[in-house]
């Protein structure tokens, strides 16, 4: 496996900035960015993410990542994440974080 570039760097360094109980979606991270899409997050995510609070990057209706919902659920339950009621979906409006105080820790 190749090493990780700086943009999976900075992805990574983003996802780990976001506080328990936030949530960014995949474009919310390419748009802080400045730089990749919502695809080319997922793809950092699914590759090298492991070791970040994955779970914490959601599709933009609030869906947990495919394949890993049990697993974020439970994560989402331990931060106290706002879900939508009566479904397994983040509530957006009030978890959506928006990156700032993240500033002086990654370089766009």
């Amino acid at each position: 496996m190749p090493l990780p570039d700086d943009y999976v760097e900075r992805v990574l360094h983003v996802v780990e900035s976001i506080p328990p109980g936030k949530v960014m979606s995949y474009g919310d991270v390419a748009e802080y960015l400045g730089e990749g899409g919502p695809r080319q997050v997922g793809s950092v995510l699914a590759t090298w993410g492991g070791a970040v609070p994955w779970w914490r990057v959601v599709r933009a209706d609030g869906s947990p990542p495919k394949g890993h919902e049990v697993a974020a659920l439970a994560h989402y339950a331990a931060e106290g994440t706002p879900l939508r009621r009566g479904v397994a979906r983040v509530d957006m409006a009030q978890a959506r974080w928006d990156g700032k105080h993240a500033a002086e820790q990654v370089d766009p």
